[in-house]
């Protein structure tokens, strides 16, 4: 390919995908019936995001296909796309599936020998074992998706089509985001699990309902979630006292308004 053809391709592949859409304002309101207020949405495509009020009401932008991320300590994680019929009329009804962590009943039998690989034959579940259940490190499912750089691909000697599209449409942007996003909800439970509701409440004054959002907040502004999870819990409380300060402070702001 002459150098020539080359960046006329570019410019083609630059000109299609770089056509920015129309950007407003989405009205929603979560419909469940119990712990409405605080649930985070995040705006997967841009980042913009924010909480519910009290009413299970929120207001965040968005362009037409963005997806919406909606995300509690009582609800599934729920991602919903924002179609031109959604985009066009402005407005959004969510219902979120509650969380429910039960584990399965398990009836052990009383000539257990303290040997795992013999003891797990003699246990009964409802459901197979497999190594979640009982710890054992292990992989399945498909591996993540590796990013291509772009200096990758595209070099003076070579196009990889679908990384390029994959860079130019903004897919590897989104992976990325989803992945982070992910990582971060992780830290957040796991911190949440360790050092209980009642902690925040009543060690920083954070209101319960607003204590997820706070742990996102940390995590998206600190490295709470890698001292975390090197166990450097001195270093954890430091950002947490410092940045319970900032919250509570924009919470106080936002009441007066």
């Amino acid at each position: 390919m002459s150098k020539r053809n080359f960046y006329s391709f570019l410019l083609c592949f630059f000109a299609l995908f770089q056509l920015s859409a129309q950007q407003k304002s989405l009205q929603g309101k979560i419909t469940n019936d119990l712990e409405i207020e605080g649930i985070h949405v995040l705006n997967l495509a841009s980042r913009y995001n924010t909480i519910t009020n009290e009413n299970g009401h929120f207001s965040i932008n968005v362009k037409a296909l963005d997806t919406l991320l909606f995300s509690s300590i009582k609800y599934m994680p729920e991602k919903i796309v924002v179609t031109e019929a959604i985009f066009e009329k402005g407005v959004i009804t969510v219902k979120l599936s509650e969380l429910v962590n039960e584990l399965d009943e398990v009836f052990l039998q009383p000539n257990l020998s303290g040997n795992i690989a013999a003891d797990l034959k003699k246990i009964k579940t409802e459901e197979p074992i497999n190594f979640d259940d009982v710890g054992i490190p292990g992989f399945k499912g498909k591996p993540e998706e590796k990013i291509v750089p772009l200096y990758f691909a595209v070099t003076p000697l070579s196009v990889n089509l679908e990384a390029l599209y994959k860079h130019i449409s903004g897919y590897y942007k989104d992976l990325k985001t989803r992945r982070k996003w992910e990582y971060e909800n992780t830290a957040v439970a796991q911190m949440f699990n360790y050092y209980t509701l009642p902690f925040f409440t009543t060690t920083y004054g954070i209101p319960k309902n607003r204590v997820y959002d706070f742990l996102l907040f940390c995590a998206e502004t600190t490295s709470i979630e890698s001292e975390f999870k090197k166990e450097h819990y001195g270093s954890v409380l430091l950002i947490l006292n410092e940045k319970a300060k900032i919250y509570t402070e924009r919470i106080s702001k936002e009441n007066k308004e």
